[in-house]
């Protein structure tokens, strides 16, 4: 989320997401073209939007550095080709993750890694290898204490299944049964999302006369009908509970695998016979796919399990392989202005603390905002004192759990245990999650009960970390 949407909100939707499932929105962002912006420009810009995650297709080092200090979660990728080569054995894990992605934390907020994008449907890869490389990522994760933090997963199409309708009749094509049982169990194991790139325009353009198109575009109001009952009022509801239906086939029905839209959106343009691919129908899926996305809406199969969504595409792409509509996907041009209107203000969001409600992205720019953090060699975050415990242990929660913040310390074995109060173990995941986000002014607030200090709160054994 952008940079100045400080933690009192974001601690606030923590809180409403216990009863409410409040959900994010993420963005794909591509750089397969010739005539984009900046990576500093773009996160400069994306900061003022309600955009809180930034998925990548590599770990491009300018655009790391790029989103340091914005307030903006990233999600890195191994490419497809470099999969095999993790897979072999941990250390070559662990080199990726010390020259990829290490460097650039704390400030960065990486907080999921993509092995490889389709892998499993993309033809002459090793299936064996795509699971076993997330293993080694996750153990060199393990090792580095960024587990809680960093995720592992792996996006799938939706060509995994051996067929998607009705949807709770799906299951997974039998080939891959044996591989997704694995992936599966590490997702239980590990905490991580199943990732599934869903897209109704396809579904559509492969069947336009079976297919209802306001049903692709999310708003089909008389509804499709499941043979169990279910009612959808669009497919991507319907392709969702089709992936749901797969996993509870193989016995993992308990809930614990929550479900990621990696990739989803509608071209504004397609070559000849593509007459769903214009800005007028890009413009209503989109809108649709980010309210959706805010929303706390679940599915039919379960409607208090919030998905969250990550749109294709920030920009049209020129260079990418394949149809016309392939390379037009974006909601942007490379000069920042936008195919066509699409909402992504954020009424707390701007570049100098205040709020806006800017309605429009604009064209790109040599200026921009971003900073914000608080430099210089010694500077904390703790408790304010007299602080509501209620409301510290609540914060406390949020950073030792969501917040991605290695608690340990303050374990009953840890150096920071005593003294075993909660006004001590907020003040020490505080100050941890304030160091983790560059030392940000919003990422001390906590509802108000923050304060940054120029004195080391270490004491004893407890040592308080910095940047």
């Amino acid at each position: 989320m952008a940079s100045q949407l400080s933690f009192s909100l974001l601690f606030f939707l923590f809180l409403l997401s216990r009863s409410q499932n409040i959900a994010g929105v993420g963005i794909n962002y591509g750089t397969l073209g010739n005539n984009l912006p900046s990576p500093k420009k773009v996160a400069q810009l994306l900061q003022s939007t309600l955009i809180n995650k930034v998925k990548i297709y590599d770990t491009n080092p300018e655009i790391l550095e790029a989103f340091s200090n914005t307030g903006i979660d990233l999600i890195v990728a191994v490419e497809n080709y470099h999969v095999s080569n993790i897979s072999k054995d941990t250390s070559a894990a662990d080199e990726w993750l010390a020259t990829r992605v290490v460097p650039f934390i704390p400030a960065t907020s990486v907080v999921g890694i993509m092995v490889g994008n389709e892998y499993l449907t993309t033809e002459k890869l090793d299936p064996e290898a795509l699971v076993q490389a997330m293993q080694n990522l996750h153990g060199v994760l393990v090792s580095r204490g960024l587990e809680r933090k960093i995720k592992v997963s792996t996006p799938h199409s939706m060509a995994v299944l051996a067929s998607s309708f009705p949807p709770s009749s799906s299951t997974f094509a039998t080939d891959l049964v044996p591989t997704m049982t694995s992936i599966l169990r590490f997702l239980v194991d590990t905490g991580a999302p199943f990732m599934v790139n869903a897209y109704p325009y396809f579904a559509y353009r492969e069947n336009p006369n079976s297919v209802d198109l306001q049903y692709a575009l999310l708003g089909n109001t008389t509804g499709v009908h499941d043979a169990k009952g279910y009612i959808y009022t669009n497919m991507l509801d319907a392709q969702i509970d089709a992936i749901r239906s797969a996993i509870v086939n193989l016995g993992f029905g308990n809930g614990s695998i929550k479900i990621t839209v990696s990739e989803s959106g509608w071209p504004s343009k397609g070559v000849a016979g593509e007459m769903a691919a214009n800005p007028e129908n890009a413009k209503t899926y989109n809108t649709r796919l980010i309210q959706r996305a805010q929303s706390s809406k679940g599915t039919p199969m379960k409607l208090k399990d919030n998905i969250e969504v990550f749109v294709f595409s920030l920009f049209n792409e020129n260079k990418k392989t394949g149809d016309a509509s392939e390379r037009n996907f974006g909601i942007f041009n490379g000069d920042g202005s936008k195919v066509y209107e699409v909402d992504l203000s954020c009424q707390f969001c701007s570049k100098d603390g205040a709020a806006t409600t800017a309605g429009s992205f604009g064209k790109f720019s040599s200026g921009g905002g971003g900073g914000g953090a608080v430099r210089g060699p010694s500077v904390w975050c703790v408790a304010k004192p007299h602080s509501d415990d209620k409301v510290l242990q609540a914060v406390l929660d949020f950073c030792c759990g969501p917040g991605g913040v290695d608690c340990r310390e303050i374990d009953k074995s840890g150096d920071c245990f005593n003294p075993d109060k909660v006004h001590a173990h907020a003040s020490y995941a505080m100050n941890a999650y304030y160091q983790m986000h560059g030392r940000n002014y919003w990422n001390c607030d906590f509802k108000g009960t923050g304060l940054v200090t120029f004195g080391d709160p270490s004491y004893g054994t407890c040592q308080y970390s910095q940047q």
